[in-house]
């Protein structure tokens, strides 16, 4: 049932190109950001940035429709602001702010907002695979059709409970696609020496799971393997096995030194594959925009970031009664 990868390329128009460009440098200035105000001690707990991985959420929140959902892990900010959450809310929350997300109670790894479908990010390595499929299943009940972004990395791949999920949501043809989110280290431990198959994308052959592996540092082939799993899922014939290939810049969390890599692995990726600088080369060489006009861009997105930041620092902590609200007893 494993497919591979399309050798078509995929192409965009120059308000789509402007967009993706837009949409991948704020999550990075916005991890950046998030970055210093952790230095500085304004963000406390653990903190898992999205340097490296933008092209992954932006591909696919382009083959979203209206009333789709996501669930991640806890690196999660990149998939908050592809889903169209606020910087501000998303920041205070990181800063443990009564205007976040979640009140400041739930952190860089643990924030939800209902109006934008997005169903949080999960401390625990693999727990969000089944809640997603759990989503998925609402959604079939309810014969919506919508489909379920479950997002999880190489590491989570190995957990017995995704294996689980996975039988269950091929027997029900649930709406759902696992995006595996492969940026080849689980913590600090390369793939090839934690997972016994090359390909992670042919881990739901077992359970006639279709699947597909693609360039998750090209936003366009990320967007067009989109498609087709959103319409394979909405056509009713079930789930769908995404596995993107990315790279992470940073370490696996903040107090993460990454020393189970070289600094030239990272720097041949940053100056050979990074998104980002795809994105906007094909911008310039298809003459949507100038030099000038992409810097303009990056302005506007340092000053929405600085303002998230400045939000973040201007709001209160949450009052200790705030401990007593959105708890079962």
């Amino acid at each position: 049932m494993a497919a591979r990868k399309s050798a078509k390329k995929p192409s965009a128009s120059k308000e789509e190109l402007l967009e993706y460009y837009r949409e991948m440098l704020l999550i990075r200035r916005f991890e950046e950001q998030a970055g210093q105000l952790y230095g500085m001690g304004l963000i406390g707990g653990f903190c898992h940035l999205y340097i490296g991985q933008e092209a992954v959420v932006v591909g696919l929140e382009a083959a979203a429709e209206e009333g789709d959902k996501r669930i991640t892990s806890y690196r999660d900010h990149g998939h908050m602001l592809a889903s169209g959450m606020d910087p501000k809310g998303v920041m205070a929350e990181l800063a443990g702010r009564i205007d976040g997300y979640s009140k400041g109670k739930g952190g860089s790894m643990h924030m939800f907002s209902q109006e934008k479908n997005f169903y949080g990010g999960h401390g625990i390595v693999g727990a969000q695979v089944p809640l997603g499929a759990g989503l998925a299943f609402a959604d079939r009940y309810l014969e919506n059709g919508c489909v379920t972004f479950t997002y999880f990395g190489d590491g989570a791949a190995n957990q017995g409970q995704v294996y689980e999920t996975f039988n269950m949501a091929a027997l029900w043809k649930l709406p759902v696609i696992f995006v595996i989110e492969n940026n080849q280290y689980a913590m600090g431990t390369a793939q090839s020496r934690s997972t016994s198959t090359p390909d992670l994308y042919t881990r739901g052959e077992a359970f006639g799971i279709t699947g597909e592996t693609v360039d998750g540092m090209d936003v366009l082939a990320v967007k067009a393997a989109g498609e087709k799993a959103t319409k394979h899922c909405r056509a009713g014939k079930g789930p769908y096995i995404l596995e993107v290939k990315t790279y992470r810049y940073r370490g696996h969390s903040m107090s993460d030194p990454a020393k189970y890599r070289t600094r030239e692995e990272v720097q041949k990726v940053r100056q050979t594959h990074d998104a980002i600088d795809h994105v906007r080369e094909l911008i310039l060489k298809g003459k949507h925009a100038t030099e000038d006009d992409l810097k303009a861009i990056d302005k506007e997105i340092k000053a929405v970031v600085n303002e998230a930041a400045e939000f973040a620092k201007q709001s209160p902590e949450p009052p200790l009664e705030e401990l007593w609200t959105d708890i079962y007893a």
